[in-house]
């Protein structure tokens, strides 16, 4: 198997999360109201699972290691993009937590903004996504030997195992300081 090969599985998983967000920010529109743990899960899937799990493996392995090969220069502007992508996803993110802790404070006018950024992350990802499976994750893998990709797939596979113990060890942290 390739490394691009969980990368694309979690792309997978990643989109049909945001058509179940959509469908719940559609209801929310319609009813005029959210139910903030709705927000919560989706946050917390986005911010574990496509940002922390997803790019923390793009970024910290597969973006390293592609930085001390000789790329094209549209390959190396690609994965600059994906990069800012990655950073406004976490920005966007961001704001709607903000929103959500406005809403919950009685700012009902901050449902628009959870809504209308929800919808962007939602229109957003579709497009990111097809630019690293189908413009960057297959030539990117051009540049790899065999030994280096069964090394990166390795590498991902040990990346994943630790992530349960990150999340749970800064959710005992946050959690004895309350």
């Amino acid at each position: 198997m390739k490394p691009i090969g969980p990368l694309m599985w979690e792309h997978r998983l990643i989109e049909k999360m945001l058509e179940a967000v959509l469908r719940h920010m559609d209801r929310a529109e319609s009813e005029n109201k959210i139910d903030p743990v709705k927000i919560d899960v989706a946050v917390d899937f986005i911010r574990t699972y496509a940002d922390r799990t997803h790019h923390g493996k793009e970024e910290e392995i597969l973006f390293r290691d592609l930085a001390h090969k000789d790329l094209t220069a549209d390959l190396r502007q690609i994965m600059q993009e994906l990069l800012d992508e990655h950073a406004w996803g976490r920005k966007t993110t961001a704001r709607i937590v903000a929103a959500k802790e406005a809403y919950l404070a009685g700012d009902d006018g901050r449902l628009g903004d959870i809504l209308a950024l929800a919808r962007e992350l939602g229109s957003f990802y579709p497009k990111h996504i097809e630019k690293e499976d189908k413009r960057f994750f297959f030539p990117c893998q051009e540049y790899f030997s065999r030994p280096e990709q069964e090394r990166m797939l390795a590498e991902f596979w040990e990346f994943d195992r630790k992530m349960i113990h990150e999340k749970y060890n800064k959710i005992f942290d946050d959690y004895r300081r309350l």
